[in-house]
């Protein structure tokens, strides 16, 4: 798909994407603030996380193998099926009188299965549509996109929440899923495997495929490596920016809600640095980089006075741009690097071992948190995450991975 038909099929299917994307971080927060407001808890938040991204872990490489043989674009419509059933289902909870925070741990798990199945199949997508000399930069249109429904989606559940009870407020999420499933079934994508019979070996041994792609190349192993690290050091503290909004900076909702746009505003900036501009140098340069650049960012907002609460607004942003800057980057280098058809399960794997690692990070960074203070979990954090960028840079297969 070498002409320009691909721009318009890709942006159809990112049109739908998008308000799905939009309304599910604008539910997502809005639970954030509710569970934030209601127990004021660093542990609840961390168990919320953990039965966010638990799921995701275990079956992402395994899901991995069936986006590899089965239509892509089935996979993301049943993906964005199952999410809202799960919705559904979590309103029903949160209209009773007593909630049982259990249910919404399992919901939120479920939710994750989903999501499993979605997020790898979205991103091995793109090279079936896209041109080669043109990932980065779709990559960075991504972003920026992502980035939008990081400013918008905290602004709408903020609001959403203040006027709404939380049950009102998850009905975003089936239109978002509506609009997502309809953008998808008005477009065709070509694929390069078609449908074949599974079995447990078969599975067992396209599950290894991948692993060994990854290890067999020992620049992608290093680059999977510290995406790694940088995620189980930065993940857990992400997770309590809430409290330390409200605890360390003494802010309400309106601050929480001001914290995660600032943030969605510098990936936004990174996105769009990325999408307009040609980088003409090293990406795994810039992927290195934006590790020190968020620890430095995660540092500050540690130790930062409380009443510097417009010096945190400034390194969130600039934080926002790293994680933006690497992603995008990350991305395009890996998209580039494999071969199409093992896409699904290299990224199902980077997603499952990202993630494992950083769930045991916040079940530590929970207890950290609660006895150490939510500002030093982030000062730790932030440390952590300079070291494993300054080691990433004295690692020459990595540096040598896309020249």
């Amino acid at each position: 798909m070498e002409n320009q038909k691909w721009f318009n099929t890709y942006i159809f299917i990112w049109a739908g994407q998008f308000v799905s994307m939009l309304t599910s971080y604008a539910v997502q927060f809005a639970i954030v603030i509710w569970l934030s407001l209601e127990y004021q808890s660093a542990e609840i938040l961390a168990y919320a996380g953990i039965a966010g991204m638990l799921p995701q872990a275990l079956i992402g490489p395994f899901a991995g193998v069936y986006i590899d043989r089965i239509d892509r674009k089935r996979i993301m419509i049943a993906s964005d099926v199952f999410i809202a059933l799960c919705a559904i289902v979590l309103i029903l909870i949160l209209k009773s009188d007593t909630v049982n925070l259990i249910w919404i741990y399992i919901l939120l798990g479920l939710r994750s299965i989903g999501n499993a199945f979605h997020s790898p199949a979205l991103q091995a997508l793109a090279p079936l549509i896209v041109p080669q000399k043109e990932l980065l930069r779709v990559a960075g249109i991504n972003q920026m996109l992502h980035s939008i429904c990081s400013i918008g989606g905290p602004a709408i559940g903020t609001v959403a929440i203040a006027i709404l009870p939380i049950s009102k407020v998850l009905y975003l999420d089936l239109v978002g899923a509506l609009l997502a499933i309809f953008s998808l079934m008005m477009v065709r994508i070509p694929e390069r495997i078609k449908d074949s019979k599974f079995s447990v070996r078969t599975i067992s041994s396209e599950f290894l495929d991948g692993l060994q792609v990854v290890s067999k190349n020992r620049g992608l192993s290093s680059l999977f490596l510290y995406a790694m690290a940088i995620t189980f050091v930065i993940m857990p503290a992400v997770i309590m920016f809430p409290l330390l909004t409200t605890g360390h900076y003494g802010g309400g909702k309106w601050e929480m809600g001001l914290i995660e746009i600032v943030w969605g505003v510098g990936m936004l900036v990174g996105g769009a640095a990325l999408g307009i501009f040609k980088v003409g140098f090293s990406k795994v340069v810039l992927v290195n980089s934006m590790y020190i650049l968020l620890g430095l960012t995660f540092f500050l907002s540690g130790v930062f006075p409380n009443e510097w609460f417009i010096g945190f607004i400034l390194v969130t942003a600039i934080g926002g741009m790293g994680l933006s800057v690497f992603y995008a980057c990350f991305t395009a280098i890996i998209q580039i690097t494999v071969q199409p058809e093992m896409l699904g399960r290299v990224f199902s794997l980077y997603y499952s071992l990202a993630v494992l690692p950083s769930i045991i990070g916040l079940l530590f960074t929970g207890l950290i948190a609660e006895n150490a203070g939510v500002n030093n979990t982030f000062v730790f954090s932030g440390c952590l995450a300079i070291g494993v960028g300054v080691l990433s840079f004295l690692t020459p297969k990595l540096m040598q991975l896309d020249k």
